[in-house]
C-alpha cells in the first residue's frame, strides 16, 4: 500500500486520470464477469417462467370455460407452446401446430405421468440446450403443460445483458468525459500558477489571473498578495537601507569634519569646549540610532517561548520605564493611572514598548502624559495634536517618522513586541490629543466575566447580611 501511494505522487494528473480510468474499466469488468453475469441468469430464469406462467393463465382460462379445443387451435405464440393432455382419453394436444422435440416430449410426459401437485416449474436440459416447462391442472380432464425453448432463453438474456452492458458503459463513458473535463479544469490554472512562480523566480514581470472560487483559486489569490507583500516588503528594506545610510551618515560626517578641524587647530563652534560638544551629540546620537536598530532587529527574532498565560506584573515594568523616561522633560506630568495587572511575556522586551510609548508622547505633549492599566490593556495618552489619517494607517511601519520623530523605529519596535505576545496596538486621535493603545481582547473577556462572577457574589453576600439583620431584630 505505502509503495502504490509513493507511486501515485510521482504522477502527474494526466497519468493519474488515466490509471483512475483503468482501474474503473477493470473494476467494471470484474464486476461484470463475477457478480452481474451470475445475477443476470438468476433474473432470467425468474423472469422466464413470469412469461410462462403468464400465457399458460391465458389458455388456462379457455380451457376452463369449456372452450372447444378446436378453437383454441387460433391461439398462436411464436415462443411457448402449450401441449393440452387429456386425462381420460389419454391423449395430447399441441397448440398451434408446433413440433417438440422427442427427447423433451417423453420426459414431459413422464413427468406428467408422475404429476401429483397443482402446478410445478421443471427445467430439462440436455448438452445442446435447455427447456423450461410448467405443469398445472385445469380440471379431472385436462392438464395444461406449457413450455419455453432454449432459444428464446438466450435471446433474452443476450437482450438483457446487453442493455446492462449498454446502460452501464454509457455511465461509465460520461463519468469519465466528465472527469476529463474537471481534471483538465484543474491542470490548467496550476500551469499558470506554475509559470507564475517561475517568472517570480527569474525576476520577470508576472500577472496571475484565476478566475476560481475554490481552492485553487485560493491559493492562486495567496501567491499575488505575498508577491505584493514580498515587493511591499522590499521596497520598505530598501527605503530602509537608504534612511539608515542617510541617518548614519550626517553624525559620522560631522564627527569626522569637526575632529579633523580641531586636530588643524580649528574650532568650528567657536571654542574647543562647544566643537567637544557638538562631537558629543552627534555621537550620542548615533548610539541611539544603533541601539534602535540593534533592537528592532533583536525584536525581529522575538519568539514567545513562555508558557500560556498572564506571568507579567505590569505596575512594576510602568515604574522602571517612567523612572528612566520622566528626566527628558521634567516639565511634562506623566500620570499614572495603573491596576494590578498581569500581563502576557518578558519583562525586557515589554520595558522597550513603554519606553518607546513613553518617549514618542514626550516629544509631542503639550503638558501631561496619562499612562493608564487595566486588565488586558495597556494606554498611553498625550495632549499634543493630532495625527493625519494618512499617517495613522502607516503608523506603525519602520521609518515612519512624524514631525518630531527621530528614527522612525521605535512604534514599530512596539508594534512587532506586542502582537509577538498576543496583543492588538493601535492609534487614535482624541478632542485634545493622541491615544495609543495595546490590548487583548481574550483577556479583557475573562476579565469581565471575573469581575461579573465577584459582583454576583458579592450582592449575594449583601443579600445574606441584610437577612440576618432582620432575623436579629
Amino acid at each position: 500500500m505505502k509503495r502504490l501511494h509513493l507511486w501515485l505522487r510521482e504522477l502527474s494528473l494526466t497519468q493519474q486520470l488515466l490509471s483512475i480510468i483503468f482501474l474503473v474499466v477493470s473494476i467494471f469488468s470484474i464486476f461484470f464477469l463475477v457478480f452481474l453475469s451470475n445475477n443476470v441468469n438468476n433474473f432470467v430464469h425468474t423472469e422466464l417462467f413470469k412469461l410462462l406462467h403468464s400465457t399458460q393463465n391465458n389458455v388456462y382460462y379457455y380451457i376452463d370455460n369449456n372452450i372447444p379445443l378446436e378453437d383454441l387451435q387460433d391461439i398462436k405464440d411464436t415462443n411457448v407452446i402449450h401441449l393440452i393432455y387429456n386425462v381420460k382419453s389419454d391423449s395430447y394436444t399441441v397448440l398451434g401446430n408446433h413440433q417438440i422435440p422427442n427427447d423433451v416430449f417423453n420426459t414431459v410426459i413422464n413427468t406428467v405421468n408422475t404429476y401429483e401437485s397443482q402446478n410445478q416449474d421443471y427445467v430439462y436440459s440436455n448438452k445442446d440446450s435447455s427447456t423450461l416447462y410448467s405443469i398445472i391442472k385445469v380440471n379431472d380432464d385436462y392438464v395444461l403443460i406449457s413450455l419455453l425453448s432454449d432459444s428464446y432463453r438466450n435471446e433474452f438474456k443476450n437482450a438483457l445483458t446487453n442493455s446492462i452492458i449498454n446502460i452501464n458503459v454509457l455511465v461509465v463513458s460520461m463519468l469519465l468525459v466528465i472527469l476529463t473535463l474537471w481534471i483538465s479544469s484543474l491542470i490548467h490554472p496550476l500551469n499558470q500558477i506554475r509559470n507564475y512562480i517561475d517568472k517570480i523566480k527569474n525576476e520577470e514581470d508576472a500577472v496571475l489571473k484565476v478566475d476560481r472560487k475554490d481552492e485553487i483559486g485560493e491559493v492562486a489569490n495567496a501567491l499575488v498578495q505575498m508577491q505584493n507583500e514580498i515587493k511591499r516588503q522590499n521596497q520598505i528594506k530598501e527605503e530602509m537601507v537608504q534612511n539608515i545610510s542617510h541617518d548614519l551618515k550626517t553624525p559620522i560626517s560631522t564627527i569626522k569634519s569637526y575632529s579633523e578641524s580641531i586636530k588643524d587647530g580649528v574650532y568650528p563652534y567657536g571654542t574647543l569646549e562647544k566643537s567637544v560638544d557638538v562631537i558629543i551629540e552627534h555621537a550620542d546620537r548615533l548610539e541611539k540610532k544603533v541601539y534602535s536598530l540593534i533592537v528592532l532587529n533583536k525584536m525581529g527574532y522575538l519568539l514567545d517561548n513562555i508558557e500560556p498565560g498572564t506571568n507579567l506584573y505590569m505596575p512594576d515594568v510602568i515604574d522602571k520605564a517612567i523612572l528612566s523616561m520622566q528626566v527628558i522633560k521634567k516639565e511634562i506630568n506623566i500620570e499614572r493611572n495603573v491596576e494590578d495587572v498581569y500581563f502576557h511575556g518578558e519583562e525586557e522586551p515589554w520595558r522597550i514598548v513603554i519606553e518607546n510609548l513613553i518617549d514618542n508622547a514626550i516629544r509631542y505633549a503639550k503638558s501631561s502624559i496619562i499612562i493608564s492599566l487595566k486588565p488586558g490593556e495597556l494606554m498611553v495618552t498625550n495632549d499634543g495634536p493630532n495625527i493625519s489619517e494618512e499617517r495613522l494607517s502607516k503608523l506603525f511601519r519602520p521609518y515612519e517618522k512624524g514631525t518630531e520623530g527621530q528614527f522612525g523605529l521605535g512604534l514599530s519596535i512596539v508594534y512587532r513586541v506586542a502582537t509577538t505576545y498576543g496583543y492588538h496596538v493601535s492609534a487614535e486621535n482624541l478632542t485634545n490629543g493622541v491615544n495609543f493603545r495595546i490590548y487583548n481582547n481574550e483577556q479583557m473577556a475573562k476579565e469581565k466575566i471575573i469581575n461579573e462572577e465577584i459582583a454576583e457574589e458579592a450582592e449575594i453576600m449583601k443579600k445574606v447580611k441584610k437577612k440576618k439583620v432582620k432575623n436579629i431584630d
